[in-house]
């Protein structure tokens, strides 16, 4: 059933997961039980043959940066269809240097520093990767309220961090650069040019700390054409800092808990008139957004079916 669902999207349209090694995946990715040490050894080739994952969310990077080697391993785990969306480390993304138990202590002199981000992001993703580099993330982490009035200072930042990347596709055609934020201070016409301006564009975060997706879609109308990068990380029941009730709450990721039909409506219509307008279409779910990762992956493709059907896309891997 899955495999004939997924060879009628369209093949601009790249669903996953964030990352893989959930043993409460069992029955839906994994074949049988094993421990998240061996899932995120050797997991990933298994993930790779669910008919519905094309890409993954690969965020272990965030924590500590990435080698081209560890790159190229990934990369050689999957076939040459699969992309990666890949989360730049916290090193380039966190305005405050995180201690032990996670918090910001002292100010991150690396933050947005474009030299960084090249050295210990970039450069690794596109020659580890290669082909198969689909989204390198900028994922900013939350400011603290005392520096939410310098975002025009840190916008302009930003863009002297966009301008220095090398253009992506010149060598991987579907390559994309997002920016996700997760304060809604960012959400300004500033940040929109900047976007424009430097080949960028915007990662759609459904996220409880940020407004709700029909409150997001002007940003992407202002960048539009381009392509859509959403990643659904945190349902909204959970509040702004739910992630870790969140964990309790749905762990092991073996049922779908909230659901919430209501965004996948609308991000299924998003995809739609992504993908109709020839523009590539990456979307990451995360446990955390309705309680199980493969059954809202499932939930979104047969959404984006349903619209084929009513004829408001065309069917199969052929393109569009």
């Amino acid at each position: 059933m899955l495999v004939e669902l997924a060879a009628m999207l369209p093949s601009t349209l790249r669903l996953g997961t964030a990352s893989w090694n959930y043993p409460g995946w069992t029955g839906l990715v994994w074949a049988q039980n094993y421990p998240e040490a061996i899932l995120s050894r050797h997991g990933l080739h298994a993930y790779a043959r669910h008919p519905l994952f094309r890409t993954v969310s690969l965020d272990r990077g965030f924590y500590r940066p990435l080698t081209a080697a560890q790159f190229a391993d990934y990369a050689a785990r999957v076939p040459a269809d699969f992309r990666f969306m890949v989360k730049a480390p916290s090193l380039v993304t966190d305005i405050l240097v995180r201690d032990g138990s996670g918090r910001g202590s002292r100010p991150n002199d690396h933050f947005l520093d474009a030299a960084c981000a090249l050295r210990e992001f970039v450069e690794p993703a596109l020659h580890g990767l290669g082909a198969k580099l689909g989204v390198l993330v900028f994922q900013i982490s939350p400011l603290p309220p005392s520096r939410l009035a310098s975002i025009p200072e840190l916008i302009d930042r930003l863009h002297t961090l966009l301008h220095a990347l090398p253009d992506v596709r010149s060598t991987v055609p579907e390559a994309v650069v997002a920016v996700e934020v997760r304060n809604p201070e960012w959400l300004i016409p500033a940040f929109t040019q900047v976007l424009r301006e430097t080949g960028a564009t915007y990662c759609m975060a459904l996220h409880a700390r940020m407004p709700p997706i029909d409150a997001q879609l002007p940003l992407l109308r202002a960048l539009w054409p381009g392509p859509l990068v959403c990643r659904w990380n945190l349902n909204p029941v959970h509040g702004a800092f739910g992630y870790e009730n969140a964990q309790q709450t749905y762990a092991p990721y073996d049922r779908m808990m909230d659901p919430d039909p209501q965004t996948r409506a609308v991000l299924a219509r998003v995809i739609a008139g992504t993908v109709n307008a020839g523009q590539l279409a990456y979307v990451s779910l995360s446990n955390k957004a309705e309680g199980c990762a493969p059954l809202s992956v499932i939930a979104l493709a047969r959404e984006v079916r349903g619209l084929q059907q009513a004829g408001a896309l065309p069917a199969g891997r052929t393109g569009v």
